[in-house]
C-alpha cells in the first residue's frame, strides 16, 4: 500500500497513458492507492460481511454473468495493477489475457452533505462505532444505525457504476476484476468505502471530533438543573410527559385497516451466485427453508386474518425433532436434505419416512400417536370402551385385542390407536412396521374402514 499515486507501467491497446481524469481530488488525503495484491490464496475474495455485501452489489447489477467469471479470473490472475480510490471513483488498469491493458473505472455515488451531516451526528452519539471504525471494523449495527438514520453506506443494486476503455456499456471483465480487488482491499480497512462515499478518513476523524468536543462543551455550560433533563451522554431527552401522552390517547386516529392477504406466499431468492458460501452453508437447503418460511407465514397471516382468531389458544410450538418432520413433509427436500432432516428428527430415513406420512394425515397429534404408547386412566378407557361398543352391529364387530392405547385387529393386520384428543388413529402393518393409514376420526369404525381401504 502507497500513500501517493502510482501510474501503472501497462502500454494497453485502447488505452492512452497520458489521459487523465477530470475528477480532481479536493484534498490530498482524499485520494489513496494501493499497490498491486498478489492472487489470492484461497476461493474467496471477500471475508468481511462488508466485503461480501460490496460483491453482492455487484453480482446483483451485472447483466451478464459470464463477464463476472472472466472478471473474476482476471483478478485471480493477479492481473489488476495500482488501484486508486478517491471519492466516488475507484480507477486502476487492468490487464486482459490477449495482452491488451484496460483503464478501469467504478463509481459510487457519493454522500450528500445533508447525509453525511446525519452520519456524523450519528456516529458522535455512539462511541462503540467510532472505535470500531478505528480498529478497521464495520460492525452491522454501524451500518442499521446510518440506514436508520437515512444514510446508505453499503453499495445496492445498480449502485456500482461501471466504465471501461473497452467500451462495454455493461460491467466488462475489467470493471469485474477491479471490484473482486476491492473487496479484498475493503476487508482490510472499511474507510476504503467512507472515501468513496466523499470522507477521507483524517477528514471524518476531525469532524466527529469537532462535534464530540462541542457536545461535551454545550453538556458542561448546561449546569445541575440543565443536566437534570438530560439522558446518558449528556443528549436531552426526547418525548412527552408520559400523562400528556395518556390523555391524548383518545385523540388518537384509528388504527389502519389490517394487511390484505397475498394470493399466494412470495417466492425466495435465488441464492446461485458467483460469490463462494460460507464453510458449512448450503446455498440449496437455504433456499429450501427460505421457501418453507414463506409459505408458512403466509398461512399465519391467513390465520391471523380469519374471523374469531384471537379467541383461539395460541399454538404450541414445535420441538426441533418435530419439525424437521414437518420441513420434510412440507417442503418437499432433496433427497440428501432428507437424509439431515431424518438425523435431526432422530430417526433413519425408512422411519422419518412413516413420521411424515403421520404428520400428513394429522400434524403433531397425529405425530406424537406415533412415537406415544401410553395407558389410559380409567375414565378415558371407560370412553374408548364404549365408543367400541356401539361402532359396529353386534356380528360385525372386529375382534380387537387391546394393549395401552392400541387395538389390534385378530383377523386383519390393521391397527387402532386411541389418541390422547379422544379420537382414534388408523393404522396397518406393512413390512413388519406399523403405518399411518388414514386421518383420524371420532367414531373408530370410520377410521378402521379407512384403514382397510387404504390397504386395498
Amino acid at each position: 500500500m502507497s500513500d501517493g499515486y502510482e501510474r501503472d507501467t501497462y502500454e494497453p491497446d485502447g488505452y492512452d497513458g497520458d489521459e487523465q481524469d477530470d475528477t480532481e481530488p479536493s484534498a490530498p488525503e482524499q485520494e489513496r492507492t494501493f499497490a498491486a495484491l498478489p492472487p489470492p490464496s484461497g476461493r474467496g475474495f471477500a471475508e468481511s460481511w462488508w466485503g461480501r455485501a460490496w460483491l453482492k452489489a455487484l453480482e446483483d447489477t451485472a447483466l451478464d454473468g459470464q463477464q463476472l467469471k472472466k472478471g473474476r479470473r482476471l483478478a485471480r490472475e493477479g492481473r489488476v495493477g495500482v488501484v486508486s480510490v478517491r471519492p466516488g471513483r475507484l480507477t486502476a488498469v487492468v490487464q486482459d489475457r490477449d495482452a491488451g491493458a484496460y483503464r478501469s473505472d467504478v463509481l459510487l455515488q457519493e454522500l450528500s452533505e445533508e447525509e453525511w451531516d446525519r452520519f456524523l451526528d450519528m456516529a458522535a452519539d455512539r462511541a462503540g462505532h467510532i472505535a470500531a471504525l478505528l480498529d478497521r471494523d464495520m460492525p452491522p449495527h454501524l451500518v442499521e444505525d446510518a440506514a436508520a438514520a437515512g444514510v446508505e453506506l453499503l453499495p445496492a443494486i445498480g449502485d456500482l457504476d461501471p466504465e471501461c476503455t473497452c467500451e462495454a456499456w455493461d460491467h466488462c471483465p475489467h470493471t469485474a476484476a477491479l471490484c473482486y480487488q476491492v473487496a479484498r482491499l475493503l476487508d482490510q480497512d472499511p474507510f476504503i468505502l467512507l472515501l468513496m462515499r466523499g470522507r477521507g478518513e483524517r477528514r471524518l476523524l476531525d469532524e466527529l471530533q469537532v462535534r464530540i468536543t462541542a457536545r461535551a462543551a454545550g453538556h458542561e455550560a448546561s449546569g445541575p438543573a440543565e443536566a437534570s433533563s438530560a439522558g446518558s451522554g449528556g443528549r436531552s431527552v426526547r418525548g412527552v410527559p408520559a400523562a400528556q401522552a395518556h390523555a391524548a390517547g383518545g385523540a388518537l386516529p384509528p388504527l389502519p385497516p389490517p394487511p390484505v392477504l397475498p394470493a399466494e406466499a412470495g417466492v425466495s431468492p435465488s441464492l446461485d451466485t458467483e460469490t463462494d458460501p460460507e464453510p458449512g452453508v448450503d446455498p440449496t437447503a437455504l433456499e429450501m427453508l427460505a421457501t418453507d418460511s414463506a409459505a408458512r407465514a403466509h398461512r399465519m397471516l391467513a390465520d391471523a386474518l380469519a374471523p374469531g382468531h384471537e379467541l383461539r389458544p395460541v399454538p404450541v410450538g414445535l420441538t426441533p425433532e418435530q419439525d424437521a418432520v414437518r420441513l420434510a413433509a412440507d417442503a418437499r427436500p432433496e433427497p440428501w436434505i432428507a437424509t439431515r432432516l431424518a438425523t435431526g428428527s432422530g430417526r433413519g430415513p425408512a422411519a422419518l419416512r412413516v413420521a411424515v406420512r403421520a404428520w400428513q394425515y394429522g400434524g403433531t397429534a397425529a405425530l406424537s400417536v406415533l412415537d406415544e404408547q401410553w395407558t389410559p386412566d380409567a375414565a378415558s378407557l371407560a370412553h374408548a370402551r364404549s365408543q367400541l361398543a356401539v361402532a359396529w352391529e353386534e356380528d360385525e364387530a372386529p375382534r380387537l385385542r387391546a394393549e395401552h392405547n392400541r387395538w389390534t385387529s385378530v383377523d386383519d393386520a390393521v391397527q387402532l390407536r386411541y389418541g390422547r384428543d379422544g379420537r382414534w388413529y388408523p393404522y396397518r402393518k406393512e413390512s413388519g412396521r406399523w403405518i399411518p393409514a388414514g386421518p383420524c376420526d371420532d367414531d373408530p369404525a370410520a377410521a378402521l374402514a379407512g384403514a382397510g381401504q387404504a390397504e386395498a
